[in-house]
């Protein structure tokens, strides 16, 4: 049985994946900061919580010695944790709120991802998802005809940037595994007031697809919900 732990899952993607990924038959470790709102969520999808905060050492090692400890070893890792930070004007932007937002969306993904491949590399396939964005896409966020290219939200937008090229040099430097990136696409979320298009099933199928897709796929890739991306 396919052992899938997930960043920031009690709600809006990372619950929907949690959810889809339980109901396909996955062992799912659902990892969120708050142990009440992650045990609620976790006993809704028959998962098991496991409290993880990316932006503190200590939580995410203690993370990983909880799965250690129950699972004995992980087959997928969804990076999903984030935060948004300021939007619009940058002109009173400051380095702590630059620091803050990078804190999650890139140095957690860094801290769980190292914390976590001792368990990786005890399966037979072992994945790494990194949930990116569109808004991170130079391509996108020069098109005025998208929702990426009319939204200004500077830290956020760098953050996923410097998220997909990670995704890259990791699956470059760990060929061993399937490192990729999903970009879930402008979806109806909590993170944006519900104003997206996309519905949070239509938001995860990237994710769920990289989760799934089994053996002999690319690594280093950026994915949507209709197929891979250029940045």
């Amino acid at each position: 049985m396919t052992i899938t732990f997930i960043t920031g899952a009690n709600k809006g993607l990372g619950f929907e994946t949690a959810r889809r990924l339980s109901e396909l038959g996955h062992t799912v470790l659902l990892g969120a900061r708050d142990p009440e709102l992650g045990r609620a969520a976790a006993a809704t999808i028959n998962a098991r919580f496991v409290r993880i905060d990316v932006t503190d050492d200590a939580s995410v090692a203690a993370a990983a010695a909880d799965v250690e400890q129950h699972e004995g070893a992980v087959d997928v890792l969804v990076n999903n944790a984030g935060i948004h930070g300021p939007a619009g004007d940058p002109s009173s932007l400051t380095g702590a709120d630059v620091l803050g937002v990078f804190d999650v969306n890139v140095a957690g993904v860094v801290r769980t991802t190292t914390a976590f491949l001792p368990l990786l590399r005890r399966s037979a396939d072992p994945v790494i998802i990194n949930v990116s964005s569109g808004m991170g896409d130079l391509e996108a966020t020069h098109d005025r005809s998208r929702p990426e290219g009319n939204y200004v939200a500077p830290v956020y937008t760098a953050s996923k940037a410097a998220l997909t090229m990670l995704t890259t040099q990791y699956a470059k430097a760990l060929p061993e595994m399937r490192i990729n990136a999903a970009d879930p696409g402008y979806t109806a979320t909590e993170f944006n007031g519900h104003s997206g298009p996309q519905t949070v099933t239509e938001g995860t199928d990237a994710i769920v697809q990289l989760a799934t897709e089994g053996p002999g796929h690319g690594s280093g890739r950026f994915v949507e919900r209709h197929g891979e991306k250029s940045w």
